[in-house]
């Protein structure tokens, strides 16, 4: 008797890292692929279900004074990779996109120009607000000084 193989439903269907292939897309598209995260520089480092890292370069344009990165982008970084780990642990078959709901950060050292590490792991996720955990380091070649924390959540719709 011939062997039948259920056909598995896209929704069933995880990358080997995890993560649902439509909201990888969505992560790559809507969220790296923004006009203000490629004109930061910021890339994806890693990504899981539920927890993300993401790159930025330090560029002189992005400073507050002297070679400091400004706090603004600081909080665009942070506000990147608590999206994307929001996406990276939701099914694309019940979440369509999102936005900042809150948002509270806490700087505590100054980005010396040095190119920043965003670490974001999703903190608890409900079924259409999910909070997320973020911290943002400044990469030295031998170490990675915290320079900030915070808190986010995220409406899922």
């Amino acid at each position: 008797m011939p062997q039948t193989i259920a056909a598995v439903p896209l929704s069933q269907y995880r990358r080997p890292d995890g993560v649902d292939p439509r909201m990888r897309a969505m992560v790559d598209t809507v969220l790296l692929g923004s006009p203000v995260a490629r004109a930061l520089g910021v890339r994806l480092a890693s990504l899981a279900p539920d927890h993300v890292e993401l790159e930025m370069p330090f560029l002189p344009t992005n400073v507050t004074h002297g070679s400091i990165v400004h706090g603004g982008v600081i909080a665009t970084l942070i506000d990147i990779a608590g999206a994307a780990a929001a996406a990276s642990g939701a099914s694309a078959d019940e979440v369509k996109g999102g936005a900042t709901g809150s948002l509270s950060i806490q700087y505590l050292a100054p980005a010396q120009g040095a190119a920043l590490r965003a670490v974001a792991s999703v903190a608890r996720r409900g079924r259409r607000q999910v909070v997320t955990d973020v911290s943002v380091y400044a990469e030295a070649p031998d170490e990675g000084v915290l320079v900030a924390r915070a808190l986010m959540s995220s409406a899922m719709f």
